[in-house]
């Protein structure tokens, strides 16, 4: 079966194309990666290529509890426990470079940080803070046009401190309502300046953040997570949104990068996604309700090459060796997804 099989991911080759899918786990107490993160990942380095957890590029982006940066320099130094520790088991690691954006709330945010966003549009909802609980979404700052070139530095130099801790590679995270998608979005991008208005003013800022950071690292390094079926964090479908994210896979394709990763490809609908294959031109990965067979379908159908799994893979640390042996799989436990200790973390069995 294709699933166990090596990939060639550029000049990385996978183990097999297998996705550890990016998860927040909130266990970056202080926002430093640790040495229990190091161990959760370690315990899954049997993934062809693990994609990290969402990790801030700035101290503006650290939106949520307990969440890593990798914008400082012991922020640096931690991740190179993680890093070690996934190549000893064979895994190829990604950083996902998350920038929450307008989803984020003061309490979470250290000293001096705000939370900015494309327009001062309020996100419907609360979020979770350790001081006080749930919180309403606050009214974002709206980022004004030279400051966007400082946060596109944001992400290169976060890129750069992560191929210096050992990352093999970073992912833009351009999905589930964070900064980059609110950017694509016309209900989240009011803007009338070079960044908005138009889908290809829309698509700028994904486009100038994927540039920079390729020119940086290198296309072979940079991937990009999109969700052009998300509703989630009080987002809304439009009528363009198909034109759109074709239109941004074929400017992605144009850097050569190393991945677009699609989440709830189920959603999209095969016509889309086979339009963004055929316009990105480079692999797909896919993500969201996989399992062996539905993986297999996928790469059969043409429209992906590699197949990213989240929840099953938290439960289930040796998730390649019982997807290939058909094993059980542990149900994951919802109620500590976001605890600050190992319970619901690193304490999952493996099959033996």
């Amino acid at each position: 079966m294709k699933l166990f099989e090596p990939y060639s991911l550029g000049n990385l080759r996978l183990q097999n194309r297998i996705v550890m899918a990016p998860m927040t786990r909130s266990r970056a107490l202080g926002n430093v990666p640790n040495d229990l993160m190091a161990q959760y990942y370690g315990q899954r380095s049997s993934a062809g290529l693990i994609v990290t957890e969402g990790t801030a590029p700035s101290p503006n982006a650290l939106g949520y509890s307990r969440i890593p940066g990798a914008f400082s320099a012991e922020q640096r130094e931690g991740w190179k426990k993680t890093t070690a520790a996934a190549h000893r088991g064979g895994a190829k690691i990604f950083l996902q470079q998350m920038h929450t954006g307008r989803i984020s709330h003061g309490l979470n945010l250290p000293s001096g940080a705000e939370a900015v966003a494309p327009s001062a549009v309020k996100a419907a909802g609360q979020m979770w803070t350790d001081q006080a609980g749930m919180q309403d979404f606050p009214t974002p700052r709206a980022l004004e046009t030279r400051e966007i070139a400082a946060v596109i530095d944001e992400h290169v130099a976060t890129a750069k401190n992560a191929i210096a801790a050992g990352f093999d590679g970073i992912e833009l995270h351009g999905a589930n309502g964070y900064l980059i998608e609110q950017f694509l979005r016309p209900g989240t991008n009011l803007r009338t300046d070079a960044y908005g208005g138009s889908l290809e003013k829309r698509n700028r800022f994904a486009v100038e953040t994927a540039t920079a950071v390729a020119k940086a690292i290198g296309a072979e390094r940079t991937g990009i997570r999109l969700s052009p079926a998300n509703t989630f964090n009080d987002m809304a479908v439009y009528d363009e949104l198909p034109q759109q994210y074709v239109a941004l896979a074929k400017e992605l394709g144009a850097l050569k990068l190393a991945y677009i990763h699609i989440v709830a490809y189920g959603a999209v609908g095969e016509p889309l996604l086979r339009a963004i294959k055929q316009a990105f031109g480079g692999p797909i990965i896919v993500n969201g309700g996989l399992d062996k067979a539905k993986a297999e379908a996928a790469f059969a159908a043409g429209y992906a090459d590699l197949a990213a799994f989240g929840a099953s893979f938290l439960a289930n640390p040796d998730l390649p060796h019982r997807l290939k042996n058909d094993l059980a799989l542990t149900a994951p436990n919802p109620t500590l997804f976001f605890a600050a200790g190992e319970q619901g973390y690193t304490d999952y069995p493996t099959a033996g």
